[in-house]
């Protein structure tokens, strides 16, 4: 595990999920913690009592990402109680249900595109001069498999929203790297134990999916959230510009 002793970091998304384990992770190594959330306050707050437990400093704000004045606020807010910022994870994100071409509307396209991509791009924008203060500094994106090969169907829309993560992180990285900010991300497979697949996956389609998955088993948020720390903690590295698939084999690249 990457050792992020005293480094700040802002995660989005963090009060469920894979984002409440990269919080947790994050803890761990030694990083306070801005936890962002929209709709999960409870685990949010959870994460900022175990960050007192642990010795280290957390705490939570809201905040609508796809709108750009919130986003820019909640960097505003984060910085002020972190003092800087030298992590940044772009993890908010949701498929918000499932919808086949002749479903898609305007308005559905739009929301999927805006909590996404839209919402990262706001996020980023307002980090980046505070990641540059920090002198060398570290974003990682989270994608999906579904950006890598398509996903289930119903999940188109998504599944281009998650593959313009994967270039996102690409060109970001190419603008960035002189500026002493290093890009990456993690695209993960199927992963069990959170509120993404407890709502959009059904049990008989999580069983079938799994016998697709070489290594024979569903993923956990811990193996998500352990790849995240190690990029984030690389701050001398040479690991720019690359997205890290961890799917149990499903797709090599």
């Amino acid at each position: 595990m990457g050792n992020l002793n005293g480094k700040r970091a802002l995660v989005t998304g963090g009060g469920q999920g894979l984002g409440y384990s990269i919080v947790e992770q994050l803890l761990t190594a030694g990083a306070d913690v801005a936890v962002h959330y929209f709709s999960s306050e409870t685990g949010a707050r959870e994460l900022e009592a175990l960050a007192q437990k642990r010795g280290r400093r957390a705490e939570v704000f809201r905040a609508d990402l796809t709108k750009e004045t919130e986003a820019a606020a909640l960097v505003v807010s984060a910085t002020k109680f972190l003092g800087g910022l030298d992590v940044l994870v772009n993890n908010a994100g949701d498929l918000v249900e499932r919808r086949t071409i002749q479903e898609v509307d305007a308005a559905f396209w739009e929301r999927v595109i805006n909590v996404n991509v839209t919402s990262m791009l706001w996020v980023t924008r307002a980090a980046v001069p505070w990641l540059e203060k920090a002198g060398q500094a570290s974003i990682v994106n989270l994608s999906s498999l579904a950006g890598r090969k398509g996903g289930h169907p119903g999940s188109l829309v998504y599944s281009t929203a998650k593959g313009a993560v994967l270039t996102w992180t690409r060109a970001l990285a190419t603008e960035l790297a002189p500026r002493g900010i290093r890009v990456n991300c993690v695209a993960p497979g199927f992963i069990l134990g959170t509120r993404f697949h407890e709502t959009h996956t059904s049990e008989d389609s999580a069983k079938q999916t799994i016998k697709g998955i070489p290594l024979g088993r569903a993923g956990s948020p811990e193996d998500i959230a352990r790849a995240v720390v190690y990029l984030a903690s690389e701050f001398d590295g040479f690991i720019t510009g690359a997205t890290l698939d961890i799917n149990g084999g499903v797709y090599a690249a």
